[in-house]
């Protein structure tokens, strides 16, 4: 079974978009380790809202902070201090969509970020590149990050209108497979989750 950590470049990339056309497309559970903020509009639920099969499970996350920051500022906010031992990994059989929390840097505590969790979870990594004005430079950086802890990267998947210079020079650069391009969503609902669900299925398997 499948086990992929999702991760971007940096926050706002479109991850949770990201997260759940790949749910959708293996008919996989889905888990966010950490949420910070809108704990009633979580990534998890906008997740659920669109998936279309009954094979999802939906498992709870190992910590709900209450402010939308960094997981290390919203843990000290609410008294705690998230402990990578605590973050145990969703019993399953069916392959698992992970979702991280900003880019692979954030940190959680005062010694782990992203990374660290990432390298806990035993996963392999999808990482979510989204086209701006240095986006190349940040998905360069994160590969590197990522190759430098021996990490599995199963490949890139750009989120967003098309840009060939930038998506040439990354796949070239990086070495990476480019799983594909998630088309911009004017209108985000299970029908569009779908269709971009069927055209990306056939690399992730």
């Amino acid at each position: 079974m499948k086990r992929y950590f999702i991760t971007g470049i940096g926050t706002e990339v479109g991850k949770t978009v990201a997260s759940a056309i790949i749910t959708q497309a293996l008919e996989a559970d889905y888990w966010k380790p950490i949420q910070a903020g809108e704990l009633d509009q979580s990534d998890s639920l906008k997740v659920e809202r669109l998936i279309d099969n009954n094979q999802s499970v939906f498992h709870p996350e190992s910590y709900r902070l209450n402010q939308p920051m960094s997981p290390h500022a919203a843990a000290a906010r609410d008294g705690v201090e998230i402990d990578l031992s605590c973050v145990k990994t969703p019993e399953t059989k069916n392959h698992l969509v992970i979702e991280g929390a900003g880019g692979l840097l954030v940190p959680l505590n005062d010694r782990d970020t992203i990374l660290d969790l990432i390298e806990a979870l035993n996963a392999e990594v999808i990482l979510v590149s989204r086209h701006y004005l240095g986006s190349i430079n940040h998905t360069l950086m994160s590969v590197e990050v990522l190759k430098q802890r021996n990490l599995t990267i199963k490949g890139i998947l750009f989120n967003g209108n098309e840009n060939k210079d930038t998506e040439s020079i990354i796949a070239k650069m990086s070495g990476l497979e480019i799983l594909g391009r998630i088309d911009e969503l004017n209108q985000l609902d299970k029908s569009h989750i779908l269709s971009e669900a069927k055209k990306l299925k056939n690399r992730l398997l």
